[in-house]
């Protein structure tokens, strides 16, 4: 099987994590601060903080940034439903914006008609790794006074107009599941350049649990105290070990993927019964997926299973949030989102990643033509 995407590992990856296996640190030691610092460096934020996976990375930004019961978000449909349920985890509500028709990420020109009294914060999903229109949306941001916290969980190396993705909103959230650009095995992270928000997270990492030096002195060593309700979200030395070692090819990876990106874009130009991604001027990629639209609609399923009949993982990303038997109870409904529900209807991401041999992607083209002409 050639899966949509997968894992690079290599020696120096296991070596990094043999040696921490080796060590009296496999949790909460110094590879966790290590592999925090090199991100927040390679993404131009001062502060990070890496949690279990990318929902627990939204969880506590959306925590950190307020987020509670009557408030709204204003975010994407075409989206993994965990950037809309950890908002409505923290209490608050999703209000879902459509997409653009080119690069399938939140339309910033519907955005302010949505806000309300209610509304907290503005969540761009950078779909596939393609940045969204973030001058835009700060605009409307610091007009309204509403945060930016981007779900960067695709785009990690990506960069706006000269600027890395993850330095420059209010809080950006990260993920590292095998499948992503980089991978802990599972993992996320939160990156901002506000203090606050990192002291808050650092406590919300650890059940709510903080040590006030000053105390610990007058008490003893053991002191701590739970200041907020939280959970165990700490991440673990081993992961970050990998971590670490991951993002030093980071560089690689991405003109690995954009070399899949651009023999797809040279194969497929003249094949005029799909839609291509794009990429838009004055943006790097970091081409987590490679999603393609099936003009024809009705052919989709059919594409799709020729493709998995021949050993090829495609697969669909993403069924719109409101499509979800939960959020039906929550009273959202169809055709409210035309453009995110038409891409749904087409969509088909192909393989892509650093591995993947030239022969393997000749073999996709090959069954997604043959799919193509049934």
């Amino acid at each position: 099987m050639i899966p949509y995407s997968r894992q690079s590992i290599n020696e120096d990856d296991i070596s990094a994590v043999t040696a921490v296996l080796r060590s009296d640190w496999l949790t909460q030691g110094p590879n966790v601060a290590a592999f925090e610092k090199a991100l927040a460096e390679c993404c131009g934020a001062k502060f990070a903080v890496a949690v279990p996976n990318g929902t627990a990375a939204l969880y506590i930004a959306y925590k950190a940034a307020g987020l509670k019961e009557g408030d709204e978000i204003i975010t994407s449909p075409n989206t993994f439903v965990a950037t809309s349920n950890m908002a409505l985890v923290c209490g608050a509500k999703p209000v879902f914006c459509d997409i653009r028709s080119d690069t399938r990420n939140i339309d910033e020109t519907k955005i302010e008609s949505l806000i309300t009294k209610k509304t907290k914060a503005i969540v761009p999903v950078h779909f596939a790794g393609h940045p969204c229109e973030m001058n835009a949306i700060e605009k409307v941001a610091k007009k309204h006074g509403l945060l930016v916290i981007d779900d960067a969980c695709h785009a990690i190396g990506a960069e706006y107009h000269g600027k890395k993705i993850g330095g420059q909103s209010d809080l950006s959230v990260f993920s590292f599941h095998p499948v992503k650009p980089i991978t802990t095995g599972e993992g996320g992270a939160i990156l901002t350049n506000n203090e606050k928000y990192y002291k808050r997270m650092i406590v919300l990492r650890t059940h709510g649990i903080t040590k006030d030096p000053k105390k610990t002195e007058t008490i003893g060593k053991w002191f701590y105290e739970m200041v907020e309700l939280g959970f165990n979200n700490r991440i673990t030395d081993i992961q970050c070990a990998l971590g670490s070692s991951q993002l030093k090819r980071l560089q690689q990876f991405q003109a690995k993927r954009e070399a899949v990106a651009n023999y797809y874009f040279k194969a497929l130009k003249h094949e005029s019964r799909i839609i291509l991604p794009v990429c838009l001027p004055a943006i790097k990629h970091s081409w987590h997926l490679f999603a393609i639209e099936v003009r024809d609609t009705a052919k989709r399923r059919a594409v799709f299973d020729h493709l998995q009949k021949n050993g090829i993982g495609a697969q669909v990303h993403y069924i719109p949030a409101h499509y979800q038997p939960y959020y039906k109870k929550l009273g959202y409904g169809r055709k409210r989102y035309p453009n995110a529900e038409h891409y749904y209807t087409g969509a088909i991401s192909l393989p892509i990643y650093p591995d993947l041999s030239q022969a393997d992607q000749d073999f996709v083209i090959e069954k997604l033509r043959e799919a193509l002409k049934m």
